[in-house]
Formats: structure tokens, C-alpha cells, sequence
């Protein structure tokens, strides 16, 4: 089975679950000042709806859809848009397999790395769209 297709599974695991989402932001904003404040005046119901997409078009990107989506979001994340930082991606990405750990059963530090190899393309991506 490839990288992508058991970050695929764990995904499935974790995500069926709204508090999924509602912890992961709970540790993401917990993890800098900076990051609360780029939230504060967030409608978090649907920013968890867009981190569902979004971790989604991760995932599928690894397994070989286009870079559309993922372009989106680099473009969306720029400095001309959000303004979001890509130092900011590297705890965005530490929230996340935190997160993973609560909710997927079968989490492991291999895991941990499959993931962190599978997201790496596109993040990188995102980050050198800014």
C-alpha cells in the first residue's frame, strides 16, 4: 500500500468525527498568539468545513489528482491575499498529527512520518506560492 493511500485511511479514521476538527483547532490556536489573533474574528464553524476540504485536497494531490485545489490554496494563503506565513504551516502541521493521535486508533510515530512525508509536496507548494 502507498504512502498516500494509508494517510488516506487514517484520514477516514479521524475525520468522521466533527471534534475532530473542533480539536484540532483548539490545538493549532494554542500553539502561538500570533495564530489566535489571525482567528479571532473567524467564524470557526466554517473554517472547520474549509480544513476538512482542505486536508482532503492534501491527501488527494499525494494520490495524483492535480495541483489545481492545492494551487488555490497556496494562492489564497499568499501575502497579496490571507497573508498567512509559511512558518506558521510547520505547527499548523504539528496541531495537525496531534490531532491525528487523539482520533486515529492505529496512529504511531510511522504514521506520524508517513504523513508528514505524504503532506510535504504540497505544503512546500503552498509555502513558495507566499
Amino acid at each position: 500500500m502507498s504512502d498516500a493511500d494509508i494517510v488516506f485511511q487514517s484520514y477516514g479514521r479521524s475525520c468522521n468525527n466533527i471534534v475532530f476538527f473542533e480539536d484540532f483547532y483548539d490545538i493549532f490556536i494554542g500553539k502561538s498568539h500570533d495564530i489566535r489573533e489571525i482567528f479571532k474574528n473567524t467564524n470557526m464553524e466554517a473554517q472547520r468545513a474549509l480544513l476538512r476540504s482542505g486536508i482532503l485536497w492534501l491527501v488527494m494531490h499525494s494520490r495524483g489528482m492535480s495541483d489545481t485545489k492545492i494551487r488555490a490554496l497556496g494562492k489564497s494563503h499568499s501575502r497579496t491575499e490571507m497573508n498567512i506565513n509559511p512558518m506558521y504551516y510547520s505547527l499548523w502541521q504539528d496541531a495537525l498529527m496531534e490531532t491525528l493521535a487523539r482520533h486515529d486508533p492505529q496512529f504511531s510515530p510511522e504514521l506520524e512520518a508517513t504523513w508528514r512525508r505524504t503532506l510535504k509536496p504540497s505544503i512546500d507548494m503552498i509555502k513558495s506560492m507566499y
